[in-house]
């Protein structure tokens, strides 16, 4: 799973409550699809920005991560640098584009493990469950520095 960190597991959030609350959203478009609401959450860039970067090359999200080269200087490439910097792997964008992560499925409620990648409702459920995951991994993790940080008091 991702590398974990509290801004990873905000930007996950911010991204599904942006959804839910209506911003733009259609699958086809490179910056207002599924990783592209990520991406602008994590870049700061508008969707029409994404999506410019991303007409340099040829596919949708999957087939430009799977081209994806950190010495390209493609736009794109640049903006998945940032997100992968962020913490998340090229697979799990691949995940997300089709809500397709095994562990993430899998933490669903049997009823709403069949999500449509394409549905905006579905995105959100995803988002919100990934946030979740890495929540009770971080858990442990500030558990254990809290401790330390009282044994050096």
């Amino acid at each position: 799973m991702a590398r974990c960190s509290i801004e990873l597991i905000e930007a996950l959030r911010e991204t599904a409550c942006r959804l839910k609350k209506g911003d733009s959203y259609q699958w086809g478009h490179m910056g207002s699809c599924n990783c592209g609401h990520l991406a602008q959450t994590i870049t700061h860039y508008s969707k029409g920005e994404i999506h410019g970067a991303a007409m340099w090359r040829y596919g949708d999200w999957r087939e430009q991560l799977r081209d994806y080269c950190p010495h390209s200087g493609l736009p794109l490439d640049e903006v998945i640098d940032q997100m992968l910097d962020f913490g998340i792997t090229r697979q799990e964008l691949a995940h997300l584009e089709t809500l397709s992560d095994p562990a993430i499925l899998n933490s669903l409620p049997q009823e709403k493990k069949h999500l449509k990648h394409n549905q905006r409702d579905d995105v959100v459920l995803y988002l919100n469950t990934w946030a979740w995951l890495l929540e009770i991994e971080l858990l442990p993790l500030i558990k254990l520095e809290q401790e330390l940080a009282r044994e050096q008091v």
